[in-house]
């Protein structure tokens, strides 16, 4: 090739800023323009309303399919002012509407990590072909409206306010997305989640676009993890080892919640700040440990294992174990190319400690249960 055949120099390079580069590369921001992004931009809103929750200013938070193909977040915060000219008490909601990253909390134990870009709702703005806010605050009631992340006109109190609330109603751009159909069990199914990992949050999902069957499902799980794993089997597992402890070596918490049943089936799941982590890591690596020490530690005591013996391998004891392993961090690290792995070293210590000391009490409690879970165990774990 020529050297004049492919010119590139500094007059082919095109900056772009704000909003307009998430319009340009939404993959970036979302992950696609597919169905996969359309579903995040409902988790990017609806994340900004649930850290509310989470952060003591709100109570529940309520998300609704429209019928004319639109999604309403509405929570009862009145935390952020809508945005009027001369207002310094920021930052306002029209600031995290149009700049990104304005306003996303600090990824810390007490806010939701699943943002993927930590860009905040400004995203969702800008890939929207319309976007309306309603503020309800010190008594009174404000309106904000955007057309592709613009503003069509400045913020404007628009009448009184009984109660204090925010609720944004957004439409997804036909120009972005290649599909404009929600599914509901899609949404369903990650605010399920975020219920059982954060007890605090109390959700609301409903579905309006068929006004002759229209749906609700309200989502709230006091016991957490617990209760997440007692509902996955059927009927309920009486057998449930749930627990939660903090510590200040991980600047963070941990919670697990386990139990074996007869399908012959490993199925552990991870989280880190209510991040699903599919490549593992610390974390999980903890939960292994803890297994581990535990019930090598029973398995001697019943002299199943000689003192001779090895230890029980951490990789081989999933035989009929349903467990969820989720940790909050005021740090957390995560690595890989798509970040779906922990790699905080002490919550490995921290983790393996945690279990080791509920599990071994609550196989000392009843001598015949913890018989029943050794026996579960592959005799190659032994090797």
């Amino acid at each position: 090739m020529s050297e004049g055949s492919n010119p590139y120099d500094a007059s082919r390079i095109v900056i772009l800023e704000g909003l307009d580069a998430v319009r340009e590369r939404p993959g970036m921001y979302i992950g696609s323009s597919g169905e996969r992004g359309l579903h995040h931009l409902v988790f990017e809103a609806a994340e900004s309303a649930l850290n509310e929750v989470l952060d003591g200013t709100a109570d529940r938070v309520g998300i609704a399919l429209t019928a004319d193909g639109g999604v309403r977040i509405t929570d009862d915060s009145g935390r952020h002012p809508a945005g009027h000219p001369g207002r310094e008490d920021g930052p306002t909601l029209d600031d995290r509407l149009t700049v990104l990253g304005c306003g996303v909390p600090r990824a810390d134990r007490r806010s939701l990590g699943g943002g993927f870009a930590g860009v905040g709702i400004a995203v969702v703005n800008a890939l929207s072909s319309r976007l309306a806010a309603e503020v309800r605050r010190d008594g009174t009631r404000s309106t904000l409206e955007y057309e592709r992340g613009v503003r069509v006109a400045v913020p404007a109190r628009t009448g009184p306010a009984d109660e204090d609330g925010t609720v944004i109603t957004f439409w997804p751009d036909p120009e972005i997305f290649e599909t404009l159909t929600f599914s509901f069990e899609t949404l369903a199914d990650h605010f399920r989640e975020l219920a059982f990992l954060n007890r605090d949050l109390d959700i609301t999902l409903t579905d309006d676009r068929d006004p002759g069957a229209p749906r609700t499902v309200r989502f709230g799980f006091p016991g957490g993890a617990r209760d997440w794993i007692a509902q996955q089997s059927a009927p309920p597992h009486p057998d449930v080892i749930g627990f939660e402890r903090e510590y200040t070596a991980m600047e963070g918490t941990v919670e697990v919640a386990l139990c074996w049943g007869d399908s012959g089936e490993e199925r552990v799941t991870s989280y880190a700040n209510s991040r699903p982590t599919p490549g593992g890591g610390t974390h999980e690596l903890g939960l292994r440990d803890g297994l581990a020490a535990a019930l090598t530690a029973c398995a001697r005591e019943q002299h199943l294992l000689t003192p001779t013996d090895p230890d029980l391998a951490p990789t081989r004891l999933g035989v009929g174990l349903t467990a969820v392993v989720s940790v909050k961090l005021d740090r957390p690290e995560f690595e890989g190319a798509l970040r779906d792995r922990l790699g905080n070293p002490p919550v490995r210590a921290c983790v393996t400690e945690a279990v080791r000391d509920h599990l071994t009490t609550w196989l000392r409690e009843d001598p015949v249960r913890s018989a029943a879970v050794l026996a579960r165990i592959p005799a190659t774990a032994r090797d």
